[in-house]
C-alpha cells in the first residue's frame, strides 16, 4: 500500500535543503546536459531501517522533482553475507514509501566483467599490485593520521608479474587471503583512503547471481564509483561516512576516463548528514544480536526501527516524508528526537485515518431505564474533519462497555467524567447519570447502573440545549467484538541506549554510538509492548490488514499486516493521540 502525500498535513517553512540547490545550479549550468540521474544502492544482506528512508527518500525524490530517474542498484560484491530474499525485502521497502525504479533495477554483479577489465588495466598502467601480505600486514604498515604508511614489499612487483598472479587468482589457484590485488597511489598521503588501497580480494565462495563463476570479488570503494559511471549517474548521494572515501572515488574514475575507458562528465559523489534519532539504535549488528536472542519478535517487530517493521506499526511512508522535508538536508551530523518522527506520523495519520471506537480497559454500564432487548442506532462521523466520508451506525443498547477510567466512585476535583450522581454524555448518544454500581465480594467494581434522559440524543432537535462538562466513548455490549490490541512504545528507555552523556562538549552533535560507557540491552523498556483484550465496533473485524484508524481518545491503530483476521482481529498501536514522553521520561 502506497500513502500519498497528504495536502492538509499541517505545514512548516522549508527546512534547509542543500542537495537541492546543488541540483539546481547543475541544471542552471548545463553539467550535465541538463540530466538527473541518481540512485539507491544498498547491500542485499539484511533489512531496511529507518535511516535507509531518508536515502531512499532523497534519491528518489530529488530525481523526481527534477524530471530525472532513480536506479535501485544492489551492492552484491560480497557473496558471504547476501541472498535473494534480502533483495526482495528492500525492493518491497522502496515500492512501499511510495517509489518505483522501473526498469533500472540493477547489480554491482552486473558489471563484474567491467571490474575485472579495468583492473587488468590498472595492473598494466602501473598503477596496481599483488600484494601477499596478510590482512594483519596490511594494516599495521597503513600508518596513522600523523604517521606515513609503509611501501608493501611487492610495491614494485612488475606489471607482467602481477597481472599473471591477478589471473591464477580468477583461476581459482590461490587460497582465501593468499593475495590482494591493491592500487598503487601514495602511501603517505594524508587520508589513508588513498594509501594503496585494496580493490580485490579472494574469496571462493557461490554468489546467490553469479554461481561459482567468480572467485576473486571487488571491494565497495572500488565497484561503486565505477558502477555509477558505469550507469551515467549524475549526483551520487551518500552519507558522511563516505567523505573521506570522496578522493579515491574520483581518483578511480578518473583515471579510468583518461584512458578512455568510461564517459564524461563522471559523477559527483555528495555526502549529506545520517538520520540519527532517539531512543534506536541502528547498528546492524544491534538489530541483529536483538533478534537473534530473542528480545524481539523479529526483524518485523513493530518496534523495531525497521522499515518493516514500522509498516506493520501503522506508520506511514508520508510520515517519513514529512520527517525529513521538516528537519531538513545537511552536512552536519546532530540528533533528532523520537518525538520529531512520531509527531509526523500523527499529523499524517490524523488527515488519512477514519475515526472508529474501541474500549480497551472494559467496565459495563447498565443504562437501567432503557428497555432490555432494544437496540437504536446512533450516528458518528468517520472523520470530523472530512464530511464527504459520511457517517456510521454505532448501535446502542441497554448494556455497553465504557472505559474504567472513564467512572470513579470518589472523583478528585476537576473529574468530569462517569461518578455516583453525575452526568456525562455518551459521545453520539444521550446524556446518562449515574445511579449506582455493582461491587464484587472484594470490594472491586464490576459494573456501573445509570439512567438517560430520552430527550437528550445527539442529533435531534433541542439534544443540546441540555449542557454537561463529560463526554465519554462506548460500544454496546451486545453488539461489539473482541480483538487483540498491542500496545507498542519505544524499543528504549532512554535517548541514547549505552551511553551515559552521549553529547558531551559537542554542542548537539551526533557521537560515536558504538563508544558505549554500559550494554545498550540495559536500556530496553520493558513496557515497550503490552497486550490486552478489548472491544471494538463489529465492522473493525472486517477491516483489510494494513488498514490505519484513529480509535478514538485512544491512539492510532493499525490492523496488524500477518495477524489480522475477521474470526481474530489484531490491532497494533502506531502512536498515541499526544506525545507522552517528556525530556525523555515516560508520563
Amino acid at each position: 500500500m502506497t500513502d500519498k502525500a497528504a495536502s492538509s498535513v499541517p505545514s512548516t517553512p522549508p527546512a534547509p535543503h542543500f542537495l537541492r540547490a546543488v541540483i539546481a545550479e547543475d541544471l542552471r549550468s548545463g553539467k550535465h546536459g541538463g540530466r538527473v540521474v541518481t540512485r539507491f544502492p544498498p547491500e542485499p544482506n539484511g533489512y531496511l531501517h529507518y535511516g535507509h528512508a531518508k536515502s531512499i527518500i532523497l534519491n528518489f525524490g530529488l530525481a523526481a522533482e527534477n524530471g530525472g530517474r532513480c536506479h535501485l542498484r544492489f551492492d552484491d560484491t560480497n557473496p558471504l553475507k547476501e541472498d535473494v530474499e534480502f533483495e526482495d525485502s528492500i525492493c518491497d521497502a522502496v515500492r512501499w514509501l511510495g517509489y518505483d525504479w522501473g526498469e533500472h533495477r540493477y547489480h554491482a554483479s552486473d558489471y563484474y566483467d567491467d571490474f575485472y577489465r579495468f583492473a587488468e588495466w590498472f595492473i598494466e598502467q602501473g598503477l596496481a599490485y599483488i600484494d601477499s601480505q596478510s590482512a594483519e600486514e596490511m594494516r599495521a604498515a597503513r600508518g596513522t593520521l600523523t604517521e606515513p604508511g609503509r611501501a608493501s614489499p611487492d610495491r614494485d612487483r612488475s606489471a607482467a608479474e602481477s597481472l599473471a598472479l591477478f589471473r591464477r587468482m580468477k583461476a581459482g589457484e590461490f587460497a582465501d587471503g593468499r593475495y590482494v590485488l591493491r592500487l598503487k597511489i601514495d602511501m603517505a598521503s594524508p587520508n589513508l583512503n588513498l594509501r594503496d588501497p585494496a580493490i580485490y580480494r579472494i574469496r571462493h565462495a557461490s554468489h546467490h547471481r553469479t554461481g561459482d563463476k567468480w572467485c576473486v570479488y571487488p571491494l565497495y570503494d572500488y565497484a561503486h564509483c565505477i558502477s555509477d559511471a558505469l550507469e551515467r549517474i549524475t549526483h551520487s548521494i551518500c552519507t558522511l561516512e563516505f567523505q573521506d572515501h570522496r578522493p579515491l572515488y574520483d581518483w578511480v574514475i578518473e583515471k579510468l576516463a583518461d584512458g578512455g575507458l568510461l564517459e564524461r562528465p563522471l559523477p559527483r559523489q555528495y555526502e549529506f548528514a545520517r538520520l540519527n534519532l532517539t531512543y534506536v539504535v541502528l547498528s546492524k549488528r544491534k538489530l541483529i544480536e536483538m533478534v537473534s536472542k530473542g528480545l524481539v519478535d523479529g526483524w518485523d517487530d513493530p518496534r523495531m526501527p525497521t522499515l518493516v517493521g514500522a509498516r506493520r506499526r501503522g506508520f506511514t511512508a508520508n510520515g517519513f516524508r514529512l520527517l525529513i522535508e521538516r528537519t531538513g538536508v545537511s552536512k552536519n551530523d546532530h540528533w533528532l528526537d523520537m518525538s520529531l518522527l512520531e509527531n509526523a506520523m500523527r499529523d499524517d495519520l490524523n488527515e488519512i485515518a477514519e475515526r472508529r471506537v474501541a474500549v480497551l480497559d472494559p467496565l459495563k454500564l447498565i443504562i437501567d431505564n432503557y428497555p432490555a432487548g432494544k437496540s437504536e442506532d446512533c450516528f458518528a462521523p468517520n472523520h470530523p474533519q472530512k464530511p464527504e466520508l459520511g457517517k456510521r451506525a454505532l448501535p446502542l443498547s441497554r448494556e455497553l462497555w465504557i472505559e474504567r477510567d472513564d467512572f470513579m466512585e470518589t472523583p478528585p476535583k476537576g473529574y468530569f467524567r462517569l461518578s455516583p450522581g453525575k452526568e456525562v454524555r455518551l459521545r453520539y448518544g444521550y446524556i446518562v447519570q449515574c445511579v449506582g454500581v455493582d461491587k464484587d465480594a472484594a470490594g472491586n467494581i464490576i459494573a456501573v447502573h445509570a439512567t438517560y434522559d430520552p430527550d437528550t440524543k445527539s442529533g435531534t432537535p433541542g439534544a443540546e440545549t441540555r449542557k454537561v462538562k463529560g463526554n465519554i466513548h462506548w460500544l454496546s455490549a451486545a453488539h461489539a467484538k473482541t480483538a487483540e490490541v498491542r500496545l507498542y512504545d519505544r524499543l528504549f528507555a532512554v535517548p541514547f541506549p549505552g551511553a551515559r552523556n552521549p553529547l558531551g562538549d559537542a554542542g548537539g552533535e551526533a557521537p560515536d554510538t558504538e563508544l558505549e560507557e554500559r550494554d545498550y540491552l540495559d536500556d530496553l523498556n520493558s513496557n515497550s509492548k503490552k497486550i490486552i483484550t478489548g472491544y471494538i465496533e463489529a465492522a473493525l473485524a472486517e477491516a483489510a490488514p494494513e488498514t490505519r484508524f484513529q480509535f478514538e481518545r485512544q491512539g492510532y491503530f493499525v490492523a496488524d499486516l500477518a495477524d489480522h483476521s475477521k474470526e481474530t482481529p489484531v490491532f497494533n498501536r502506531a502512536v498515541t493521540l499526544k506525545d507522552s514522553w517528556v525530556s525523555g521520561i515516560k508520563m
